[in-house]
């Protein structure tokens, strides 16, 4: 089996958010299984030059944009074990940032009609094309549209993931074929409400599509998750599905991390006590082994459940407790924070933007992790903090509910509450906190949140069982 992963970013060469660590991890763990798996993204100019040094040069080609052609380099690395095909054109890549330009929409129709046309030069017919979010929503739209019955094409299958509902790739009609080059008659495969949507069309395009955990995969068949797309959901429940993501566990081991103040394991914990020091001086907060501490690794903006936050935060700090929280966004929610590192000096303290490598020494030196999000389709965070032994208070939506397991589970290492109330979440903390004063059981929580199976193996075993099913079909 032949899989060929587009998507828009992929780590260690260029990110943004989540997507880069799915790209970036996934085709690796289905290599490992013996799946052929390649990735295709933009050569942005963000690439270290470190691992442009290790590129080659493939070919150069023509692709077509709409009425016109560009020049589409081709440059190939491997790393890993995963063999990446970097797609270079400097007037659409060469800027500052991946995402966010006045030419979006022409950049990535661009890049989605030469993962396809590359397909005539390199030496890797896929049986799978997967592509991801809608950037790359394209691909399955001009596979059918376009290539399907070209000789060299015959067969190949698509899967479109989506990793975040909420941003759909919407345009006004007016640029449907002066731009992504779809003749009217096809308007209603990515027409909706008026304008183009191409997750829309992705969904009517692809064999299938999945999303990034169980839970999310039914959530948006409802209005209230769906941004809209609930009814083209619904019509095509059929080919939709959930698999929920992974971390790379090698990356995210407190036993080997050097981002930590000291190392530490599941069986030799002596190390997490040093790095809860080492962050309470810090973050100028009062060094005390006892205080339990809370944390929160979170871009600021709405669905992150920050209003639940802001409501129980005075509350909250009453208790004897320490906080920190490490982001960026919306300006209404940053003042808050800092406001409140001004009332409470001495429980609080609020870290602006976001710094990879105290984002570990938070994880790694504090006790419960605070992921409170009104919807969140997968996530990541909960899974490393339990990683590193540093308990999730999560509520259950999406991927949380998927992957954390309440602490009133026989089995359980998180606490969870289910509607969207400040009340329940605080009652979630304060079921955090009366475990965390038992010092007999809070030590074997810890051991079970460690040793909870997060890698990536799990997932792309799922993955490897949809394509199969898919190829069969």
């Amino acid at each position: 089996m032949k899989v060929l992963y587009a998507a828009s970013e992929a780590l260690p060469f260029a990110a943004s958010g989540g997507l880069a660590d799915v790209a970036g991890s996934l085709p690796r763990a289905m290599r490992q299984r013996l799946i052929g798996c390649r990735v295709v993204m933009p050569l942005y100019d963000c690439v270290p030059q470190e691992l442009r040094e290790k590129m080659t040069f493939l070919c150069s080609l023509s692709v077509p944009v709409a009425w016109r052609r560009q020049y589409c380099g081709v440059f190939e690395a491997k790393l890993d074990g995963v063999i990446y095909y970097l797609i270079d054109n400097q007037y659409y890549f060469k800027r500052e940032g991946l995402y966010g330009h006045y030419d979006d929409a022409e950049r990535f129709a661009f890049f989605s009609r030469a993962v396809l046309e590359i397909l005539k030069y390199i030496d890797f017919k896929p049986d799978i094309l997967h592509s991801n979010d809608w950037q790359t929503a394209l691909v399955p739209i001009y596979y059918n549209l376009f290539y399907a019955n070209q000789p060299g094409y015959e067969n190949i299958k698509t899967v479109f993931t989506i990793h975040n509902i909420q941003y759909q790739g919407q345009y006004g009609l007016e640029i449907m074929e002066d731009v992504f080059g779809l003749p009217r008659w096809a308007s209603s495969i990515v027409e909706q409400d008026g304008c183009i949507n191409l997750m829309k069309g992705a969904i009517e395009s692809a064999h299938r599509v999945n999303t990034v955990s169980p839970t999310y995969a039914q959530e948006i068949l409802d209005p209230w998750f769906s941004h809209h797309m609930d009814n083209i959901l619904k019509a095509r429940q059929w080919k939709l599905s959930g698999i929920l993501n992974g971390i790379d566990t090698v990356g995210y081991d407190p036993a080997t991390d050097k981002n930590l103040f000291a190392n530490y394991s599941v069986d030799d914990m002596k190390g997490k006590a040093i790095n809860k020091k080492a962050l309470q001086e810090r973050l100028c907060l009062p060094v005390r082994a006892d205080v339990p501490m809370i944390s929160m690794v979170t871009r600021l903006v709405s669905h992150k459940g920050l209003d639940l936050v802001q409501y129980v935060m005075n509350r909250l700090l009453q208790e004897d407790v320490q906080m920190v929280v490490l982001g960026s966004g919306d300006w209404v929610y940053e003042n808050f924070f800092r406001e409140m590192q001004q009332n409470y000096p001495d429980k609080f303290c609020y870290c602006s933007g976001f710094v990879p490598e105290l984002a570990r020494k938070i994880y790694a030196g504090s006790d419960i992790f605070l992921m409170p999000s009104k919807s969140e389709p997968c996530g990541l965070s909960q899974m490393v903090a339990s990683r590193y032994g540093t308990l999730p208070v999560v509520r259950a939506t999406g991927g949380l509910k998927d992957s954390i397991i309440d602490c009133g589970d026989e089995n359980g290492f998180g606490f969870t509450f289910q509607s969207y109330n400040a009340d329940d979440m605080y009652g979630a903390i304060c079921r955090a906190l009366g475990a965390y004063a038992n010092k007999e059981d809070w030590p074997i929580l810890v051991r079970r949140a460690m040793e909870e199976d997060f890698s990536w193996g799990r997932s792309a075993n799922e993955y490897i069982r949809l394509y199969r099913a898919l190829l069969k079909g």
